[in-house]
């Protein structure tokens, strides 16, 4: 058993100018964010750091073939500390380019996993209050050259330091902050159910899953339905915005340790096929993954998360799991399968390829779940 350990720094600010005079960023450092990010909290500053905006290289979640493009914009460039400014595609991009060597490319970087050497000092400062990326050593690239999502992990590849400012979320729209938390929630579920943690990781598993479901109540206990897109649609989270952003960053540490599972596995089929957001795939298939552990062995440590989410919820243990997925749904409405395009004739494709990619994840399962059992999940959801 590996000794539990943070190898990340872990730093909060109430605001952007704070961490800028304490870590003195200047010419030599990359910062790596998103144009709006930039024009809303950097330029004001006049920092004389260089600056690529991801958005240069294509929407969405990172591919194999926009991080390639930047890496050979960057040959071109001498720069020194890495400085991630963003959501999950930045930062996944970031950890890519601190482990880079000037000719590597993706592909390259898969191959030698194991022989990964951080050549660049990494910053990462989340944007959002979900990926708890900023303390994994983790990038999820989707691989469009071989037609699937995968995880690339290497030690080299945790920030030296994960800086929480609160100030940063201040202008997250909601739909970014419903998908965002609620990946952090399924982190911090994920990670508690895992067989392969331990006391602490846990515990952090445990603390960021009541941070974040708790605050979710407060928020939709406040809020007023919008009748033209049924979803909540208030602002009121942002009172809660530190716990949402702490949470985020504990269920991170909990699954940098313990790890995600089949919620992950399954969602991310339809984050590289039909271009979901990642909070919202695992959304569609959380439910559907429960019910089947709970069917599968529904005695054991799925018990004491339905505790912990029976106390925040105040309902009863047996409940607990329908009181969470209805307050799931009044943070951003869960649509069936699909009503995204999704053909039914895909779901064994799916299920296969789930099998036959994501052992990563699959080992960190409550129980273990076979093709037919992956795909009568992809059913439910469907």
């Amino acid at each position: 058993m590996t000794g539990f350990s943070i190898p990340t720094d872990i730093l909060e600010f109430d605001r952007f100018s704070q961490f800028v005079s304490q870590e003195k960023v200047n010419k030599d450092d990359l910062i790596i964010t998103s144009e709006r990010t930039y024009k809303h909290f950097i330029e004001p500053m006049k920092l004389d750091a260089q600056v690529i905006y991801r958005e240069k290289y294509g929407k969405g979640e990172p591919t194999d073939e926009m991080v390639d493009a930047i890496l050979s914009d960057l040959k071109t460039k001498t720069f020194e500390r890495v400085i991630a400014i963003g959501g999950g595609t930045i930062i996944d991009i970031s950890k890519v380019i601190a482990v880079s060597k000037a000719d590597d490319c993706v592909d390259d970087l898969y191959d030698c996993s194991e022989k990964l050497k951080k050549i660049h000092p990494l910053i990462i400062i989340p944007t959002t209050c979900g990926t708890g990326s900023e303390v994994t050593n983790i990038s999820v690239i989707n691989r469009v050259r071989k037609g699937v999502k995968m995880g690339l992990a290497s030690e080299a590849m945790y920030a030296d330091k994960a800086v929480l400012i609160m100030e940063m979320l201040d202008s997250l729209p909601y739909k970014i902050f419903a998908t965002s938390s609620i990946d952090a929630m399924v982190h911090s579920v994920e990670s508690f159910l895992s067989p392969n943690g331990c006391s602490i990781s846990y515990m952090f598993s445990k603390e960021a899953l009541k941070k974040i479901i708790i605050a979710w109540k407060k928020t939709m206990d406040c809020g007023n339905k919008s009748e033209a897109n049924e979803m909540y649609t208030n602002e009121n989270w942002k009172k809660y915005a530190s716990d949402f952003l702490i949470g985020s960053n504990w269920a991170g540490i909990g699954f940098g340790y313990a790890g995600c599972a089949a919620v992950h596995a399954c969602a991310y089929p339809l984050g590289s096929v039909y271009h979901i957001p990642h909070g919202q795939s695992n959304q569609l298939m959380f439910e559907a993954v429960m019910r089947k552990y709970k069917e599968i062995q529904p005695y054991g440590r799925i018990n004491e998360l339905e505790k912990v989410i029976a106390d925040c919820l105040e309902s009863k243990v047996d409940d607990a799991m329908e009181a969470l997925y209805s307050l799931m749904n009044q943070v951003l409405c869960c649509e069936p399968l699909h009503k995204f395009g999704i053909k039914e004739d895909e779901l064994s494709v799916f299920s296969k390829n789930v099998i036959n990619t994501q052992q990563r994840l699959l080992k960190n399962n409550y129980v273990n779940l076979t093709e037919e059992q992956i795909l009568e999940i992809y059913k439910f959801a469907y």
